[in-house]
């Protein structure tokens, strides 16, 4: 009787989540590390890349996975927790195999990888990549709908070559879901060359988006190989302050380029935000925070504050202004916060709820004392007010905590991960061979787990592919 094994096509595991045999979740799959082989051989599927509760990427070899089922992955309960860095020798399934122009070996034509298909060898721990789901033509999977079908591994070639204009639709589809941060930590871990194709095909707003979440050096990169007239629209699209923020890293010629490029009141916005000091008041606040003149109702207020695209920092108050009420405004008369629009009927007028015993900040205040501010009166934003009493602005606690923490923390954990010293980028890896027993390096240390963490995580060891 045949051995039946099961067939995963990777797609579906792009964000599940991995457990242990306990139940208690370890984190989600981000990707698959492949390595190619020779001779037409279908490349050894080595493990996952799972990102942890602290944002940190590890690796979860193959050996470790004891079940692939329901939209979940179970795992052995024994988990390296270093983090995850990629070999010169190992290809992201997800990352770099999707979208990627290959031929047929038959007929020789062209066609562009959708999916991939991984199997179980049989009687063994051991994956290995099986099919390749393909559509005909030269376009990616949203631009031409031609022809799909599933071929061996063996049945196209060229997935070692090298590829420039590499699409990125079917990776994109793959992580529609995500939140733009996630997204980020997703563009930040391609080489350059991918994530400026990633880049290129998502569509300004989401690019946008996903430029304010991502650490300065990113920004930069992938904003310069952005067309132009492109940039420009996307700085249009993300928070004024964020880019202020962005174009106060470039060049200055380069600045004034871009911001020409821009609608003349954004780049207006833009402009003043610049003029302040970085780590003041006026340097730090968005200049688009919910503004509404006395005779508004609470229906008003609470219609603009149901916008999605606002961030929950800005839509918890709505200040209260003379015309004109866009910024900056008429003189400033006090802000309504949201819990008090709840509380009062939908024809109730701002002006008559407005609370003005909070005194506004100026926008030369220090960063120190904006934190204070905020701290000492339990606020998540606070307005910043010039001398003749018009609105400026609007100082979020996100923008605040931005400039708190250390200038790279984008790119590190959210929080220090269990069992992981300061040192673990040194450590000997771990050889996991294909019985799934722990082995020895070359020069007498043993990797792997030295004790056990929280989720059935360990610090010991680099992660390991056999």
């Amino acid at each position: 009787m045949a051995v039946v094994t099961p067939r995963v096509f990777v797609s579906h595991l792009s964000g599940i989540a991995v457990f242990d045999p306990n139940g208690d979740q370890v984190g989600r799959v981000r990707d698959l590390v492949a390595m190619l082989r020779v001779g037409g051989r279908p490349p050894r599927l080595l493990g996952l890349v799972v990102e942890v509760i602290s944002r940190r990427r590890i690796f979860l070899p193959m050996t470790r996975v004891t079940g692939v089922e329901s939209g979940q992955v179970i795992t052995t309960g024994v988990v390296n927790m270093r983090r995850f860095e990629q070999r010169a020798s190992e290809t992201l399934v997800l990352g770099e195999l999707l979208d990627r122009r290959v031929r047929v070996v038959e007929t020789g034509e062209e066609v562009t990888v959708l999916d991939i298909g991984i199997t179980q060898l049989p009687a063994r721990r051991d994956w290995e990549i099986e099919k390749v789901f393909v559509r005909k033509g030269k376009g990616g999977a949203l631009r031409r709908r031609g022809e799909t079908l599933t071929l061996d591994w063996s049945q196209v070639t060229g997935f070692s070559l090298e590829e420039h204009g590499q699409g990125a639709e079917s990776l994109l589809a793959t992580f529609e879901q995500l939140h733009p941060a996630d997204l980020a930590s997703v563009l930040h871990h391609l080489n350059p060359k991918r994530r400026a194709e990633v880049a290129a095909a998502l569509d300004d707003d989401r690019l946008a988006d996903v430029l304010e979440e991502l650490p300065e050096d990113d920004q930069v990169e992938i904003l310069g190989k952005l067309k132009d007239e492109r940039a420009a629209d996307v700085l249009e699209a993300m928070d004024p302050d964020d880019a202020a923020d962005l174009l106060s890293e470039l060049p200055e010629d380069e600045k004034e380029r871009l911001l020409t490029l821009m609608q003349p009141g954004d780049a207006a916005d833009v402009r003043r935000l610049m003029s302040y000091e970085e780590r003041t008041a006026g340097g730090l606040m968005t200049t688009e925070p919910i503004v509404l003149g006395p005779d508004a109702t609470v229906a008003d207020a609470l219609a603009r504050v149901r916008d999605p695209d606002l961030s929950p920092a800005l839509a918890a108050q709505v200040y209260v202004c003379r015309p004109p009420d866009q910024t900056p405004t008429g003189k400033y008369l006090g802000v309504v916060h949201f819990q008090r629009l709840l509380r009062d009927p939908p024809f109730t007028l701002v002006g008559a709820i407005v609370e003005s015993d909070l005194p506004p900040l100026p926008p030369d205040t220090p960063l120190p004392s904006v934190t204070s501010y905020l701290a000492t009166y339990n606020m998540v934003a606070a307005p910043v007010v010039d001398e003749s009493g018009s609105l400026l602005g609007a100082v979020t606690v996100d923008d605040v905590l931005d400039h708190l923490l250390p200038e790279d923390w984008r790119e590190t954990d959210l929080h220090g991960a269990p069992g992981v010293d300061a040192g673990d980028h040194l450590g000997e890896r771990e050889d996991e061979r294909p019985n799934g027993h722990r082995g020895t390096q070359g020069n007498g240390h043993r990797g792997g787990a030295a004790g056990s963490g929280a989720a059935g995580t360990t610090g010991g060891g680099a992660h390991g592919r056999g």
